[in-house]
């Protein structure tokens, strides 16, 4: 199956003319802080010192970013205490558009060939730290070079806390519960597990159904940098994620995934979701994507 993007795309044109570079090796060095905290559970150190810093980090920028505090209980009886985080870039502007990753980590490494490892929290530096560091480099571009379009960057949480669909997606569904008219972004762009070594991005089956115009904008930002061979217009696999809840909410949100971690998948949800696992180059890329996006005016 193949969405009907290919028509679409042309030529590779390079970069609109004046917008930064992104930087991948800076985007890296963000998932080394994160995982350097520990692990990111909520109601754990790591994911108070985490909060901490990415405060500090847009604070940094001159960026006042607004923390909306929440609580779940969940299926098995834990009270969660989570917080989702917003900046805003050109907040007059009438023409939005939300980028979002989570920035929690899982409980477990459910997936880890040896079961004795199964119940050690994920170190999360793909899962949960790439998104994260490709939005707060982004988000220092977008302090020191103004977007032309409005720009809402969410850091949500509750993600991957689980074990079922029940406990996840906390912080999108919070989100999309207060999703008003005013100040509505016209759509949304969710990165996950956007880090990997080898990477590929085909059109993520769930964005290709209910978000083809967002995966079209997408789509075509990478091919006009070159980067066609990574981001394939064939639609691949069908992922449980934050995006769905967008939808459910009217709100048009694609998911900018790589499922696929390691070879055979086998750093996903395992201890070995590391920063030696992830890749500059692949953070680089997908932040050039981004802010392609972004700069030739959403």
């Amino acid at each position: 199956m193949c969405l009907a993007v290919s028509a679409c795309l042309g030529v590779a044109t390079g970069p609109t003319p004046g917008r930064p570079i992104f930087d991948g090796e800076a985007a890296l060095a963000l998932v080394r802080d994160q995982v350097g905290f520990g692990p990111r559970v909520p109601g754990t150190p790591g994911h108070g010192a985490q909060l901490a810093w990415m405060l500090e980090q847009l604070d940094t920028l001159g960026v006042v970013a607004s923390v909306d505090t929440f609580s779940h209980v969940t299926t098995g009886g834990d009270s969660l205490t989570l917080y989702n985080v917003m900046a805003r870039f050109r907040p007059d502007a009438t023409r939005r558009i939300l980028l979002l990753a989570h920035w929690d980590t899982r409980p477990t490494s459910d997936e880890a060939a040896d079961s004795a490892s199964r119940a050690t929290p994920l170190p999360g530096a793909n899962d949960g730290g790439s998104g994260t560091a490709v939005l707060l480099h982004l988000a220092a571009m977008f302090a020191e070079v103004p977007p032309p379009v409005g720009v809402d960057v969410l850091f949500v949480d509750g993600e991957d806390y689980g074990p079922g669909v029940d406990d996840m997606f906390l912080g999108a569904r919070r989100y999309a519960s207060r999703l008003g008219d005013t100040d509505r972004p016209v759509y949304g762009l969710l990165l996950d597990m956007v880090g990997d070594a080898d990477p590929s991005f085909p059109v993520e089956e769930i964005s290709a159904q209910a978000a083809s115009v967002v995966v079209r904008k997408v789509w075509r930002a990478a091919e006009r940098l070159g980067y066609r061979q990574y981001f394939p217009s064939t639609v691949g696999l069908r992922v449980i994620d934050d995006h769905m809840p967008l939808i459910e909410a009217g709100l048009p949100t694609a998911n900018l995934v790589d499922f696929v971690y390691g070879p055979n998948n086998r750093y996903w949800h395992t201890p070995q979701d590391t920063p030696e696992n992830v890749s500059a180059a692949t953070l680089g890329m997908v932040g050039e994507v981004v802010a392609e996006l972004v700069y030739s005016g959403g």
